[in-house]
C-alpha cells in the first residue's frame, strides 16, 4: 500500500537529518499527483530561524523539479538514534506551505511506525486556513 511506503520512506529520511542542536530527527515523504515521491529531512542551523523542517524540504525539492500538485505526506520524528515515541505533526509554517499546494483530498500521515500512525486532512490540522484563494 502507498501509505506504508510513504511511512517507511519518512522513517528512513530521518537518518539524513542534520540536527546538531535539537537532536530531534524528522523525515517526510511527499507523494505527488503523478505518483512520484520526494523525501526530506530537517536541517538545522546555528541561526535557528534558518532551520528548515522535513516537510518543507520535501515540498521544496518537489517544487524545484516542477511539481505543483501533491496527494499526501508522511511525517515521522523523534530523538536522534531512537524510534519515534510520539507523533510529529507539521508545524504551523509547514501547514501553511502545504496549503499552498494541497487539494481538498490531500492527506497528512503522522507515524511512529508502519503500524502506529494517524491520518488527517489538511483542513483538520489547519482549520480556516489562509491560501491563494484568499487574496484573489
Amino acid at each position: 500500500m502507498m501509505r506504508d511506503k510513504l511511512i517507511q520512506l519518512a522513517l528512513d529520511a530521518r537518518e539524513n537529518a542534520y540536527i546538531p542542536y535539537s537532536h530531534y530527527a524528522v523525515g517526510a515523504a511527499l507523494l505527488t499527483e503523478d505518483g512520484e515521491i520526494y523525501c526530506g529531512c530537517n536541517v538545522e542551523s546555528a541561526s535557528y530561524g534558518a532551520t528548515n523542517c522535513a516537510e518543507r524540504t520535501a515540498i521544496f525539492k518537489a517544487v524545484s523539479e516542477g511539481k505543483r500538485k501533491f496527494r499526501a505526506i508522511a511525517v515521522a520524528g523523534g530523538m536522534e538514534g531512537e524510534e519515534p515515541k510520539d507523533y510529529a505533526y507539521p508545524c504551523g509554517i509547514c501547514r501553511q506551505v502545504i496549503k499552498e499546494f494541497a487539494s481538498e483530498d490531500f492527506r497528512i500521515i503522522v507515524a511512529k511506525s508502519l503500524t502506529d500512525y494517524k491520518e488527517y486532512s489538511l483542513s483538520e490540522l489547519l482549520p480556516f486556513g489562509f491560501g491563494g484563494e484568499s487574496i484573489k
